[in-house]
């Protein structure tokens, strides 16, 4: 009604050029105000009209239409177009409106695809006679795809690119991993490795410690959505051998070719085999659920849901809202991407981390730091809820921020029942060691501290308890510049607490 109310300062006068029978008029209900217009659609709520003074959208709970284009007053059948990324779009999506539709009592049914569409669906009654929702996607690369969703060709682009800006939100991850032929024997790639063969200065196996054979190098096209997602990521194109248009076909390649190395999405793999990763120093690198939602694997791979700078219908709302529930997450995990629910894991299966750490013991490092380090670590486990900061700053990152929104709602929630929260700070090793666990511990209280000023009805005893380990526990190499930030943070444990509740 605010817009009604702006276009009134305008008001009242229909302009000669606008009376067309296809037009509309609507009318405040007091009758006071008039606004003409050309109808460009009605989604049960709200009316959105081209008018003289440009598009406006007007709540239709406060005027009255008129004229011969006039939409019934019930929610019309929506429409659902997505475009983008051909990958997720054929093996994520689906999948996730079949679950929002499942999850509504609704039925799912696929269609035939029309001209250009990789695949159609319908959303219909229980009964299936009444059409609520027609679905379709269409692949198309970044440029077209952002073409249409602003000319209102598309509600949604799906996307891999992380510049898409502020009206992007997450709904799925992935992670890139280096991928090679069955049976190649190469034994481990590095990051510096595999870095210098996908910029097409390392040729051969030899140079990663495999047979005296040259490397075909593998990759998406760079104009697909996925191929370019992967170019910001490494910082340049792939100079490949060899281009492919998605995944499927990349992977089916790199499995017959015994000498081929591609980079690509974990979803994507087979046939072909992932190739061990380690960074410069030897740590190994495992995509795994629980490291990519903790920013541990510094290779992850987020996938976005675009929307329009104008209101979407009321069932792409509803349709948004459903990404932020359980039964999304089941979904996004069964088309085999990782979800964004909080994960834990036992600490006693991190294994290679421990090495790590008996291996940086010595001077900074002592044998008592590493059994304190034990003692807390016993029977925890580990959440995928992990804190980092903005560099030089005791800001948290914008994944940090969300993480402390996501606690505080699990603590309200109480969901941690005979249970005690931890959170663990670590640096990495640069300067004294001593001073190293005093920052880590202030990391910590930092987190603690705005977790506070976030949810103040939070009791004191229900907030997590600080521990500071300094280096003691290094996730990456501290040589360079990313293993540094990956040693920068702050965990988030669970460990048992039988206290008695305070009555």
């Amino acid at each position: 009604m605010r817009r009604i109310l702006m276009a009134a300062l305008l008001t009242g006068l229909v302009t000669p050029g606008l009376a067309r029978a296809e037009d509309i008029t609507l009318r405040s209900l007091e009758g006071n105000i008039v606004l003409p217009g050309r109808l460009q659609g009605y989604d049960g709520e709200f009316y959105r009209i081209e008018t003289a003074w440009g598009p406006l959208t007007i709540d239709g709970s406060g005027v009255m239409c008129e004229g011969p284009a006039c939409p019934d007053l019930v929610a019309p059948r929506a429409m659902l177009r997505i475009i983008g990324a051909e990958d997720p779009g054929l093996s994520l999506m689906p999948g996730l409106l079949r679950s929002f539709a499942t999850a509504r009592g609704l039925t799912f049914r696929d269609l035939e695809p029309g001209a250009g569409e990789a695949w159609a669906a319908q959303i219909t009654s229980p009964a299936g006679d009444e059409v609520l929702a027609d679905i379709a996607f269409t692949a198309a690369s970044p440029e077209a795809a952002r073409a249409a969703l602003d000319s209102g060709a598309a509600e949604f682009e799906l996307s891999a690119l992380p510049s898409r800006g502020a009206d992007a939100r997450p709904i799925a991850l992935d992670a890139m991993v280096p991928v090679m032929a069955p049976g190649n024997p190469t034994p481990r790639l590095s990051t510096p490795a595999l870095a210098a063969a996908l910029a097409g200065t390392a040729r051969n196996w030899s140079e990663f410690g495999g047979p005296d054979m040259p490397v075909v190098l593998h990759a998406l096209a760079p104009e697909t959505d996925m191929g370019r997602a992967l170019a910001e990521r490494l910082g340049a194109p792939v100079k490949a051998d060899v281009l492919h248009e998605d995944m499927a076909s990349l992977a089916a390649a790199v499995a017959k070719d015994p000498w081929a190395l591609a980079i690509t999405g974990k979803t994507g793999v087979a046939p072909a085999m992932i190739a061990p990763l380690s960074d410069s120093c030897g740590f190994p690198l495992l995509p795994s659920p629980v490291s990519v939602k903790a920013g541990d694997y510094p290779l992850a791979l987020p996938l976005y849901l675009v929307t329009p700078p104008r209101r979407l219908p009321l069932f792409a709302r509803e349709f948004l809202e459903f990404l932020a529930t359980p039964a999304a997450n089941q979904a996004v995990a069964q088309a085999g991407y990782i979800d964004r629910a909080v994960e834990a894991a036992p600490m006693t299966a991190d294994g290679l981390r421990l090495l790590n750490a008996i291996r940086g013991a010595g001077e900074d490092v002592t044998l008592e730091d590493l059994k304190r380090l034990a003692e807390v670590m016993e029977g925890a486990d580990r959440l995928s809820l992990t804190f980092r900061f903005e560099e030089g700053t005791s800001i948290l990152t914008a994944s940090g921020q969300e993480n402390l929104r996501h606690l505080a709602r699990m603590i309200a929630a109480q969901q941690f029942p005979a249970k005690a929260l931890i959170l663990a700070g670590f640096s990495d090793g640069a300067g004294d060691a001593g001073a190293n666990r005093a920052l880590s511990r202030d990391r910590a209280a930092r987190v603690v501290q705005d977790l506070a000023a976030l949810a103040p009805d939070l009791r004191p005893e229900e907030l997590p308890r600080i521990e500071g380990f300094g280096e003691a526990l290094p996730m990456a190499c501290d040589e360079t510049v990313i293993g540094r930030r990956l040693n920068r943070r702050v965990e988030l444990w669970l460990v048992p607490d039988f206290r008695p509740e305070p009555l």
